[in-house]
């Protein structure tokens, strides 16, 4: 997964001549960062896909890096439709089968079910911590509020209202595609 553009790759993506997107960076339009020593710009994944969504523009070869959450239960009816239309969801039952679902889709959250896993929750949260460049940066545990959920972004106690849930999942990619 691509996580850095440069305005040559940018242009191809939106069809524009790498000019204009120049231009958008120079104006602050599109926010990114100037290499050191050099006038080449570097614009990030998530400033991109704000960028894109902010003025109405097809995310194209980049729709399928935005909008993704992996729900990690051996339960999945429990979060069966609470996503629907909103985010692109892929499941897995263990933590295991995560790990493989994660390095394919890239979430962008990762939602982790404490009561079905376990101690395996746990464990799963610290290696998706652990990861470089902090991706991905929402991880929301749900279950027994007893329980060590150390590293969640936020941490949801059964049983759990569905529509809050959804509000604060689009809340938390909203603000982190935005800052």
């Amino acid at each position: 997964m691509k996580t850095i553009f440069t305005t040559g790759q940018i242009a191809k993506i939106c069809k524009v001549a790498p000019r204009t997107v120049s231009k958008w960076f120079d104006s602050g339009q599109l926010r990114g960062y100037r290499i050191p020593g050099s006038q080449d710009r570097r614009i990030p994944r998530e400033n991109l896909i704000w960028f894109l969504q902010k003025y109405g523009m097809p995310l194209g070869e980049l729709e399928d890096m935005s909008n993704k959450i992996l729900c990690v239960s051996s339960n999945q009816e429990k979060f069966q439709g609470v996503f629907d239309g909103e985010f692109n969801v892929v499941y897995a039952m263990s933590g295991f089968q995560a790990g493989v679902a994660f390095e394919s889709c890239h979430a962008q959250c990762v939602l982790v079910d404490f009561d079905t896993l376990r101690d395996e929750a746990l464990q799963l949260v610290r290696s998706l911590r652990s990861m470089p460049n902090n991706i991905p940066s929402v991880i929301i545990g749900v279950g027994n509020p007893q329980v060590d959920h150390t590293g969640c972004t936020v941490f949801f106690r059964e049983p759990f209202d569905r529509a809050v849930l959804l509000m604060e999942v689009q809340r938390l990619l909203g603000a982190r595609v935005t800052e």
